[in-house]
């Protein structure tokens, strides 16, 4: 454990233990490589083994491989937050519903946020990076390298600005936006997820001779949308937009399920997609208080339910397929501590980001933006999946990477789309 201050501007004061873990270099050591999955909420304790179980296995040659649980989860302190799970009447419209599931939660943050202020007004990625800090502090080392996936660049990206004198090599995969928006983070991903559908549609009507939905892009979604207009209730209805929408090494499976909608009149059942948000991949070492505490505490977009719904109404609008799915506008209606934008800015240490050509959780778009802003190099790996270099043949250019301190403006292959079975 690694004691920190809770509140950094109280150095003497009250402290937390950080829990790090660690798998030293099986070669000889250059250097070590803090490690964050993603998040906010996640524990990176078990991270050092996922990579070394990744084709990316060869950064632990030369380096010491850390992990560590963020301030709030699990090891690292907490503050436990039950869930209310009152629900609305169902005789409200919809927008009264999502109102009173919003304001119900903002209560109970308020509640749980009452018990423990010092320790919530500390939940940002600002103040982790700082905890970052301390870690190299105690591992004796000069300088740190760095990968982070998902939630976990925005806290690279933080670490770099405030300590960049600190950094040897730092590679970010599946990157942030550079200014953390809950309304921008349901438009990008929305907007990605809509894209995703029309990907899909150009892929069924290039395999028309296995799925009969037609034989051009135009044809195919003209027959989707008619086929999703007879789902019967908002179950059905959202179950097929999940459906339509899939990543792409499940379409095969997709198409087959929508044969059997249109041939059948099967349920519009979801077929089983792993969680791949980096902030929702897996349950074991989460902490949903300490991921809303982060995301409001760093957000300066709107509280206002009604402002809140009206986007989600021009997002309707903008977007047919996605726009009514949105997950993180609504988070911080009523969170009760004023929120401390990021303000990233760029730095001298050699910096690698990562972006998937069509991703949904954190969009290409997102990489761009952040390369614009704080700067590095850009690698564009082309697929949809979330922080998936280090599963792929080209993780070779991440070994290297932290080996030499080469970085890449090219571009790599993702696994290929299944083939079209009937």
């Amino acid at each position: 454990m690694v004691q920190v201050p809770v509140d950094y501007a109280k150095p003497d004061g009250r402290t937390i233990g950080i829990a790090i873990s660690r798998i030293k270099a099986s070669g000889r050591k250059d250097g070590v490589v803090l490690l964050n999955p993603g998040g906010p909420g996640y524990t990176g304790m078990s991270t050092p083994t996922k990579v070394l179980d990744s084709k990316a296995a060869g950064i632990g040659v030369h380096h010491d491989l850390i992990g560590f649980a963020p301030r709030g989860v699990t090891y690292s302190g907490g503050l436990w937050c039950e869930d209310d799970r009152t629900q609305p009447d169902p005789s409200l419209s919809e927008k009264e519903r999502a109102r009173f599931i919003a304001e119900r939660d903002g209560r109970n943050h308020q509640r749980c946020v009452a018990a423990d202020p010092e320790f919530a007004r500390n939940l940002t990625t600002a103040t982790i990076a700082r905890d970052m800090d301390r870690i190299r502090q105690a591992l004796g080392e000069q300088k740190i390298s760095y990968l982070g996936f998902s939630w976990g660049t925005a806290l690279g990206a933080h670490y770099r600005a405030l300590f960049d004198q600190h950094v040897d090599k730092m590679l970010l995969d599946s990157v942030m936006q550079p200014t953390l928006s809950m309304l921008e983070m349901d438009r990008g991903q929305l907007t990605a997820r809509e894209n995703a559908f029309h990907e899909f549609a150009a892929w069924l009507a290039r395999n028309d001779d296995v799925y009969r939905f037609g034989a051009t892009t135009t044809g195919v979604t003209t027959a989707l949308l008619d086929l999703r207009a007879r789902q019967n209730g908002e179950r059905d209805r959202s179950a097929f937009d999940s459906m339509i929408t899939y990543s792409r090494r499940d379409w095969p499976e997709a198409a087959r399920w929508l044969v059997d909608v249109r041939d059948r009149g099967a349920s519009a059942a979801p077929v089983s997609e792993p969680g791949a948000l980096g902030w929702d991949s897996e349950i074991l070492g989460f902490s949903p208080f300490q991921q809303t505490a982060v995301m409001c505490n760093d957000s300066g977009s709107t509280r206002d339910f009604d402002e809140i719904w009206r986007h989600r109404l021009d997002l309707i609008e903008e977007l047919p397929i996605a726009g009514r799915y949105g997950a993180y506008a609504d988070r911080c209606v009523g969170w009760p501590l004023p929120a401390t934008p990021w303000q990233l800015t760029g730095g001298t240490s050699t910096l690698q980001l990562v972006g998937h050509l069509y991703e949904r959780i954190t969009p290409i778009t997102w990489a761009r933006q952040m390369r614009a802003q704080i700067g590095g190099a850009l690698l564009t790996v082309e697929d949809d999946e979330h922080g998936s270099l280090i599963d792929l043949p080209c993780a070779a250019i991440a070994v290297e990477f932290f080996d030499t301190g080469k970085t890449s403006e090219g571009s790599c292959p993702g696994e290929p789309i299944p083939p079209a079975q009937p």
